[in-house]
């Protein structure tokens, strides 16, 4: 019976090859240590998947070999025919041994050397993102310095502009009340509406007195913090409940009026004196017309107005 035993070695498991010879080619009559031993080498070659793989055709060469050494067996041929051919196929096995070996050392050396060009192309690319990562944070704080100094030169000329603005306000606000001949006092500004500003012995506002309530809405208007106190006050003519409620009527004229004219009305408040606080005698007519009068005391950035002692 001709075995083929390279095929069955390399189908096989390693630690079965030595026994499966034994036992399916019991009919092999001959066998020298010199066999044996290349035997035992080509199962070691065998186990080391790389030496098949790594060098193939020597691996064929040396299972070749080793096959011609088996059929020598078989055929009972001599001891020292059988050694030679066992020691062939022994050179043969370490021969695609060492190329194995050198080609897995070159394939190491060659995956160093990548693995060290990829080392070296990784710290060059890191290099360089730092490098960009610099720059862009360079660009940025110039971009930050130049935009916090164009915000600078804004907000300075907004502050010029609102500065003269608020000048040019104080200004009109100023001359708008000087022709109103306010007054500064400890209550607050004052402002006199004379009793020529209504009709007779009434409430209502003349035409001069309009006139009056919108340079008066102007002012207050341009002043959204300050509140508003209207006091009514007549001579001393007529009974002291007449004057009382002729006092308070005017007062809630000249109110309705300035808030026709746009101010808001909680902002305003109204008290009639009647001939309470007159500011002249009340012995002949100038004097009494000086009494008959409408008072507004306007307060600065919103502060209370103190009572009258």
């Amino acid at each position: 019976m001709t075995i083929s035993y390279s095929k069955k070695l390399r189908v096989l498991p390693a630690a079965l090859v030595l026994s499966l010879l034994v036992v399916a080619c019991s009919s092999v009559p001959v066998s020298t240590s010199q066999l044996d031993r290349a035997r035992g080498d080509y199962v070691a070659a065998q186990n080391d998947p790389a030496v098949a793989s790594s060098a193939p055709l020597e691996w064929r060469a040396a299972s070749e070999a080793l096959d011609r050494a088996n059929n020598a067996a078989s055929r009972r041929e001599r001891s020292e025919a059988i050694d030679q051919l066992a020691y062939l196929a022994q050179q043969k096995i370490a021969t695609a041994q060492e190329v194995a070996r050198q080609k897995q050392a070159e394939a190491s050396v060659a995956q160093a050397g990548q693995q060290r060009d990829a080392l070296r192309l990784q710290q060059r690319t890191a290099e360089a993102d730092q490098a960009r990562s610099a720059a862009d944070r360079a660009r940025s704080a110039a971009e930050q310095a130049r935009s916090a100094a164009e915000q600078a030169r804004a907000q300075a000329a907004a502050a010029t502009g609102s500065a003269r603005e608020t000048e040019a306000r104080n200004a009109a606000l100023q001359q708008q009340l000087a022709d109103l001949q306010a007054k500064q006092t400890e209550r607050g500004i004052v402002i006199t509406l004379n009793d020529v500003l209504f009709q007779i012995d009434r409430a209502e506002l003349s035409p001069d007195g309009m006139r009056t309530a919108q340079k008066l809405a102007d002012v207050l208007t341009q002043a959204p913090q300050s509140v508003v106190l209207i006091e009514g006050f007549t001579d001393s003519t007529g009974s002291a409940d007449h004057n009382l409620q002729l006092s308070q009527r005017r007062a809630d004229a000249v109110r309705a009026a300035l808030v026709g004219l746009g101010v808001p009305q909680e902002k305003i408040t109204t008290r009639g004196y009647g001939e309470a606080y007159p500011v002249a005698s009340n012995v002949d007519a100038p004097s009494r017309q000086l009494n008959r009068r409408v008072e507004i005391v306007m307060s600065q950035n919103g502060a209370p107005i103190a009572s009258r002692r």
